[in-house]
């Protein structure tokens, strides 16, 4: 090949001479250079220069492939296509000035290449359409070299700024000097030598102007990618080798899909589209369009819109367009104007066909436009895409899974798949909606449902389903009735009932387990009792506010009670009765507490009807110790029907029953406690203060029918009582009654009360109040005596009936009995037995109404006799015995004392007497052996010839002072004892006092104590 078979020679000559002739053309063109060098170029060196690869392949008619190739300091780009010609290398010295013109006015030769790549019908193969595409190499070199199979051609700063300095022109060489020496690199070519490499048919290589320019090589390649094959259709390949590897890109369809619309532009859109666009663009009518979604969901997008290559407007739509829209002169911006809007319609269309596409494989609800823009030409895409796409059908019907058009579709707000798959047949055009689709489906103007909405029209739309449908629709709810709001919106759901209504609502309603047999939940809807019917019932309806129906829950709802309750009146009382029993056989533990199914009337034996409180089973404990005229006996074929457990359960008697009640306010007892015999008394004698406001029982159980037992019945009855757990519990366990103030008070048991209130023996008398068969003996002897039979009793049961078998076991009228009688002169009683006695009686907490007018005091002789209460004191300490002046003694000491003062209403006996010393005696010291033997006795003591005590003489007392005072050595044996607190020391001290000489006994015998 000649040396310059490109003609650079003449170029450069004819660019020199420009400049000479007029200076201001060199800044002209240095200027422009360095605009497109920093400015619009500055980034795009890999775009462009692929962009030229691929144009050159498009050309040439064959499949483009590139290599950059980039190590050291150096970058290789070789590619396949059309080799430089002398126009190509003219059009690189000439800025804004391409060479693909004739390519684009031959629009359908070059279409075919295009069309075998990729684009469009009609659309233009060469991608570069301003012929300074080139110029990005000034971005990172100073020395760029064009190496082709038909020649070489090279640029050059140095060499640019030697034919300039050549030239002596002084104009010139003060506009080299303004501008620092920079010079237009691409205006002057200059012959080169060399040869692609091997497979390739031209080559670039870029010299690296420093480290910058290698980093900016560095991150271009490494961001290089799919979009890049896309966006250039004469590509098949793209090679990277650099020191760290080499990336091939290739086959990039097969990673995206890919929907292209491509046309051209009639005249008269000519003239209305491309009239203000530069004269080389609009001899290209041609426009094409490309929307790519990524096959891998993790595929990074480049966010901005390709023209065809990378422009800097921002594209929020998760998807990649490229498409030939006009550019401003920066070419990193679209250009506004008709054209730009005419070609935002097409992408439009074609992004509508693409979701169309894909519509069919799956969802693309998250490929419609939502939220905010991210820039002017984005918004207008947006809008443009909503408008379309309503019309296009991309949403699938649930019932059939056809595409439906959003415009005709429907979603039910809050409905989750399940429960739409359920509502399809009845509500037309629905479709999925899940919670991250609600944006666009608003945006694409579907139509929303309020769920509660819907719920309500189900009643009628749905009517006539069967309950296995409605179970079903239940079922689908699973997931939806988690959510509270959800919840409410179901509120009025239609529900069917096993007696064939269909109510709305779930709340309140009872589901029936499968112990429930179908025929009693029937009986019962004709009382307002509502359960679900079993074929409906579905775990969805309990977290909507159904009640799981066990028979337990199901007898305590209010119409069964009424049912029960009114069951005499009935149209069919047995209807209501085998309803009823049948369920209390399931489990008759169900029907613990529920008092009042007691009223269920039953067929007795003689066939009539009556109420299970007031029937007992033939040949029971109940029969034999209850009123026949109060019970009778229920029919055998009931009992045989149901069984004993069950009818047990509803009240029927086979042994006496007990009722309980919890949490029992005194003054408003409960209905369920209302039938007992005189419980309003037993609450009154019970209340604290006697007051029964504001005082309560956590738990009452009480024995029922007390007042129906036989008058003769009462040894078995209690015999009964005592046996069997329940009512023995009843009977003998204290009620505690917390009172207003919150204290507890222990009470007898009602049943207790009861038998000790309303209990008459044969001789009229009640029971309580007898002495127990275990009672002490002298308490005894003051005691009606009980019956025989009671000694075969508990003991625990005897005293919950009254009777006694200790002081404290007495009531106020049982203390009053045995202070008269312990008052009848013709009673012999010793003084042994009233000491021990008395001590009992001084300690009773409860008092009589009236205190006795005749006392019990100590006699002569060990005996006791009786004196009038006015001639009786108490002495508590045991000086007082030594003043016979007062009057009989009542003996005790503490509060026993005090007790025994007011039980008698008898003084103590310093209440009547002063108990002054007469007199001051001599003081003498305490001998020392009685310090001894009792260290507590005082130091010393007074002695008297004669002790006298308000004139009364004694032999011995303790002044208020505590000082012992005594006449005989008896006395100051018991006047020691008593001042140091050691009464039953009197004996020691009297001995030591009386035989000094058994001191060693006395004292040897202490260690002991």
């Amino acid at each position: 090949m000649s040396d310059d078979v490109f003609g650079t020679a003449g170029i450069r000559e004819r660019v020199l001479a420009g400049w000479s002739a007029a200076p201001v053309r060199f800044r002209e063109d240095a200027n422009a250079e360095e605009d497109l060098a920093l400015g619009g170029y500055v980034d795009r060196l890999v775009i462009e220069l692929a962009q030229n690869a691929a144009d050159a392949a498009l050309r040439a008619g064959v499949p483009g492939r590139v290599l950059f190739e980039f190590r050291g300091n150096t970058l290789v780009v070789a590619n396949t296509g059309t080799p430089l010609s002398a126009e190509g290398v003219e059009s690189l010295a000439t800025l804004r000035a391409s060479a693909k013109r004739d390519e684009v006015e031959s629009g359908p030769a070059a279409g075919a290449a295009g069309t075998a790549a990729g684009a469009g019908a009609g659309e233009a193969g060469a991608v570069g359409r301003f012929g300074v595409g080139f110029s990005a190499v000034l971005a990172v070199s100073d020395e760029p070299v064009v190496l082709s199979r038909s020649g070489g051609v090279r640029f050059s700063k140095a060499d640019t700024a030697a034919a300039i300095a050549a030239l002596g022109t002084t104009a010139l060489d003060t506009e080299v000097r303004r501008r620092d020496g920079k010079v237009p690199v691409l205006r002057l070519p200059f012959e080169a030598e060399g040869e692609p490499p091997t497979g390739y048919d031209t080559a670039v290589i870029l010299p690296l102007r420093d480290d910058a320019a290698a980093a900016l090589v560095a991150r271009l390649l490494a961001e290089a990618g799919d979009p890049l094959l896309l966006a250039l259709p004469g590509l098949s390949r793209i090679e990277i080798e650099t020191e760290h590897g080499t990336r091939v890109l290739e086959d990039a369809e097969s990673r995206w899909w890919i929907h292209r619309t491509a046309g051209t532009f009639d005249h008269q859109e000519r003239e209305l589209l491309l009239a203000d666009r530069p004269v080389e663009e609009r001899s290209r009518p041609f426009y094409s369009v490309l929307w790519a979604l990524p096959r891998d969901p993790g595929t990074a997008l480049p966010n901005v819109v390709q023209a065809p290559t990378p422009t800097e407007e921002a594209l929020s739509l998760p998807a990649l367009l490229l498409a030939t829209f006009p550019l401003d002169p920066t070419r990193r911006h679209v250009a506004k104007g008709p054209l730009t809007d005419r070609l935002v319609q097409e992408a439009a269309t074609a992004y509508a066909d693409l979701l169309r596409q894909r519509a069919e494989d799956g969802g693309v609800l998250a490929l419609v436009p939502t939220g905010l823009a991210a820039g002017v030409l984005d918004q207008a895409l947006r809008e443009a895409i909503l408008a379309v796409l309503p019309t296009t059908p991309i949403v699938r019907s649930v019932e059939d899974g056809a595409l439906l058009r959003p415009r005709d579709a429907v979603v039910v707000e809050g409905s989750d798949e399940a429960f739409n798959r359920v509502l399809a047949p009845i509500v037309p055009g629905l479709i999925g909606s899940a919670r991250p689709d609600r944006l666009a489906l608003d945006a694409l103007g579907v139509r929303r449902l309020e769920l509660a909405e819907v719920v309500d029209q189900l009643g009628t739309a749905a009517a006539d389903e069967s309950p296995e449908w409605w179970s079903a629709l239940y079922a689908s709810l699973s997931s939806m009735v988690t959510d509270a709001l959800l919840r409410e919106s179901l509120g009025t759901l239609p529900v069917p009932l096993a007696d064939g209504r269909l109510v709305r609502g779930a709340r309140g309603l009872l589901l029936p387990g499968p112990e429930l047999p179908i025929d009693v939940l029937k009986e019962f809807g004709e009382y307002g009792v509502r359960v679900v019917n079993p074929a409906a019932v579905d775990p969805a309806l309990e977290r909507l506010g159904a009640i799981p129906a066990s028979p337990r829950s199901l007898l305590e709802d209010s119409a069964v009670r009424t049912a029960v309750e009114h069951s005499a009146e009935a149209d069919d009382p047995e209807a209501v009765s085998h309803a009823v029993l049948s369920l209390v056989a399931t489990d008759p533990a169900q029907a613990e507490g529920l008092w009042w199914l007691s009223d269920l009337v039953l067929r007795d034996a003689d066939g009539e009807l009556v109420p299970a409180n007031a029937l007992v089973v033939p040949g029971s404990d109940a029969e034999a110790v209850l009123d026949d005229e109060e019970v009778a006996p229920v029919d055998a074929a009931v009992l045989e029907r149901y069984g004993l457990p069950a009818l047990a359960a509803v009240g029927v008697l086979a042994t006496l029953g007990t009722i309980t009640s919890a949490d029992v306010a005194l003054d408003r007892l409960p209905e369920a406690l209302k039938d007992l015999d005189a419980i309003e008394d037993w609450a009154y004698d019970v209340a604290p203060d006697g007051s029964r406001y504001g005082a309560t029982v956590g738990e009452l159980t009480a024995i029922r029918d007390l007042d129906w037992i036989k008058d003769d019945a009462w040894p078995r009855v209690l015999g009964i009582l005592g046996t069997e757990p329940d009512l023995r519990r009843a009977l003998v366990t204290q009620v505690r009654v917390i009172g207003p103030d919150d204290r507890p008070l222990g009470v007898p048991s009602y049943s207790a009360w009861w038998i000790r209130e309303r209990v008459l023996l044969e001789d009229g008398e009640p029971l309580a109040g007898r002495a127990d068969p275990d009672a002490d003996p002298v308490l005894a002897t003051f005691l009606d005596e009980a019956p025989a039979w009671t000694r075969d009793l508990d003991p625990e049961v005897r005293a919950a009936v009254g009777l006694v078998r200790e002081v404290g076991d007495l009531d106020a009228d049982g203390i009053s009995l045995v202070l008269e009688r312990l008052a009848d002169p013709e009673q012999e009683i010793a003084e042994s037995d009233l000491l021990r006695f008395w001590r009992q009686l001084g300690t009773l907490p409860l008092f009589p109404g009236d205190a006795p007018d005749h006392v019990r005091v100590l006699g002569e002789d060990g005996w006791t006799e009786v004196v009038e209460a006015e001639a009786a004191v108490v002495a508590d300490n045991p000086m007082w015995l030594q003043r016979s002046d007062l009057g009989g003694f009542v003996i005790a000491s503490g509060a026993a004392a005090d007790g025994l003062s007011d039980l008698l209403d008898v003084p103590l006996a310093q209440e009547v007497a002063e108990g002054k010393i007469d007199g001051v005696g001599t003081a003498a010291d305490v001998p020392d052996l009685v310090r001894e033997l009792v260290p507590e006795v005082p130091s010393h003591w007074w002695e008297h010839e004669e002790l006298t005590v308000d004139g009364v003489e004694v032999s011995w007392w303790v002044d208020a002072d505590g000082a012992p005072h005594a006449a005989t050595f008896d006395g100051l044996a018991k006047a020691l004892a008593w001042a140091s607190s050691r009464w039953d020391r009197r004996h020691v001290i009297r001995a030591v006092l009386n035989e000094p000489d058994r001191a060693s006994e006395l004292l040897t015998d202490a260690s002991y104590d």
